[in-house]
């Protein structure tokens, strides 16, 4: 017999959320977060980020574009459309005025190589989007789409800082037009993960885990900076 997820839990997404907390909490405290909220973030690392972080985008939005195909009814196929529109729009301009403010010009936004890391998240995004159901692809894609909005809320509730280019990165991610788009997600999360069983919710986890570790990772990323070998 197969077990069932059992009633009366927490939500999934609240399990999904304690299961990772202390990555998230360690992100958080990551250098490259913490030199964001306080502004002493050295420019160099965040030209790193914004030249890996298009290029992950790029890749991001191909989720959606999945979850199009594979939900389940229009108003979800709706929502995912216009999570993609923001994403491919709304982000990437985001992206692209930033690299126009640091110096970036176009042709290195487009011809950057992504690094290992990059390359190693957006090929499990893609892979799990692609060959997984639609619970599988919530649960990997949450960690980002998530994890963004709940790191900005957090800075933005902390001292402001007088680096405008820091806290414009700040006030994108806390607005409520992200926090909307990950709130949905969560919900629908949750509305199809009604009953599932124990085994797929061990798995969801697992997925959901693994996004959060790349997600620390990538921030570890442009912090350090990453080469191939060789």
């Amino acid at each position: 017999m197969i077990a069932s997820h059992e009633e009366g839990r927490l939500k999934p997404t609240d399990e999904l959320f304690q299961s990772a907390k202390s990555i998230w909490d360690a992100g958080l405290e990551h250098p490259f977060v913490t030199g964001l909220a306080d502004g002493s973030l050295d420019v160099e690392k965040f030209k790193q980020w914004v030249l890996q972080d298009y290029l992950y985008l790029k890749e991001f939005a191909r989720i959606f574009a999945w979850a199009v195909a594979k939900a389940d009814n229009l108003e979800a196929m709706r929502w995912y459309a216009k999570v993609l529109d923001l994403t491919l729009n709304t982000e990437m301009s985001l992206h692209r005025s930033y690299a126009e403010r640091f110096g970036i010009t176009a042709a290195q936004l487009e011809g950057q190589a992504m690094w290992p890391t990059t390359r190693a998240y957006t090929d499990f995004l893609l892979r799990v989007s692609a060959d997984g159901d639609m619970l599988d692809l919530l649960a990997a894609l949450l960690p980002c789409a998530w994890g963004y909005v709940y790191i900005a809320r957090h800075l933005a509730d902390g001292e402001a800082h007088t680096d405008e280019r820091y806290a414009d990165w700040i006030a994108q991610y806390a607005s409520d037009e992200f926090r909307e788009a990950a709130d949905w997600l969560e919900n629908e999360l949750n509305r199809l993960a009604v009953g599932v069983t124990t085994e797929k919710m061990t798995r969801l986890t697992e997925l959901f885990v693994l996004s959060s570790r790349y997600e620390w990772q990538f921030w570890e990323m442009c912090w350090t900076g990453e080469e191939w070998r060789p």
